[in-house]
């Protein structure tokens, strides 16, 4: 993928380096290294942590917390960051650049104003507007301050676990964050939300999370589509790189993964083929008006 020599985005906030960092505990009691890699792997594999996707202000932890302000925000310390470290930085800057560039200008042809959100880079865990949040949920996306998380030693995780390397999959997983932030500045969240609420069933409230989930996958590929059209980013092999790790991490791939048989009934983001399906809708076509999963007769 190709990103050194695009513009960096000058919302992130790195708190890597002694800006944070620390164990998680959960409620109730806590958890040990082992536990953390295990739930941190199925959590994001997952898509994101739904509650954080879909309830807003709920709080992941008893206790809550209002997460800090802009002005507050710790900042780490650079010179404690490795040359890699430094250069993960560098590609999400460049990636939220990228994807700022692609949503003003849809935005903007829509007669809509594109809220930029803020992306902060953390260690082990960190203080958010939907609770504290830890590394162990993976990539997520708060609505309640407009800010996609991100610990980037998940990055290890996806190449080794996931088997999806490539900085072109990283860049999916970014965008597909910013795709629960582009259905925040729609309104498409709160709809969701009260579509969640009125659900008779469990399964019902699941299939709401599936298409919340495959649509930000299709506003990942709407990225995709532009970023590659406006500035030329997708290099041999980048593609398949993404569309592995969708289907990685299908609702039906994780369940066969761990052993389990697969239930429907039980997917909040969506099976690998649905996950291919919507990614690559948004990619051919560019199009956000093709990423309207709640009105698709089938996904």
């Amino acid at each position: 993928m190709r990103w050194d020599d695009f513009r960096r985005s000058d919302n992130v906030d790195d708190e890597r380096g002694g800006g944070g960092g620390g164990g998680f505990r959960f409620p109730g009691g806590g958890v040990g290294i082992g536990g953390l890699i295990v739930v941190g792997l199925v959590s994001w594999a997952l898509g994101v942590d739904p509650r954080l996707i879909l309830a807003g202000l709920e709080t992941i932890q008893g206790g809550g917390g209002s997460g800090y302000s802009q002005q507050e925000r710790p900042q780490g310390d650079p010179s404690q960051l490795s040359e890699e470290e430094k250069r993960q930085g560098e590609f999400v800057r460049a990636v939220l650049a990228q994807t700022e560039d692609v949503w003003d200008k849809l935005f903007q042809d829509s007669g809509k104003r594109y809220e930029r959100p803020r992306l902060t880079l953390f260690s082990g865990r960190t203080s958010t507007a939907c609770g504290m949040g830890s590394a162990a949920m993976g990539p997520f996306y708060c609505p309640g301050d407009q800010r996609v998380y991100l610990d980037t030693e998940f990055f290890d995780e996806l190449s080794r676990k996931f088997r999806s390397p490539g900085e072109f999959a990283r860049a999916y997983v970014i965008a597909h964050e910013i795709g629960h932030h582009v259905q925040n500045e729609l309104g498409i969240m709160k709809m969701a939300n009260d579509r969640r609420r009125q659900a008779r069933s469990e399964e019902e409230a699941n299939a709401i999370s599936v298409r919340i989930e495959l649509q930000a996958d299709c506003f990942a590929g709407v990225w995709a589509f532009w970023a590659n059209k406006r500035f030329n980013v997708i290099e041999p092999g980048d593609v398949e790189g993404a569309l592995k790790a969708a289907t990685a991490i299908g609702d039906d791939t994780l369940q066969r993964r761990s052993g389990g048989e697969v239930v429907p009934d039980s997917f909040t983001h969506g099976s690998s083929a649905q996950r291919v399906q919507w990614f690559r809708a948004g990619l051919t076509t560019g199009d956000p008006r093709q990423c309207n999963t709640f009105e698709a007769r089938r996904l």
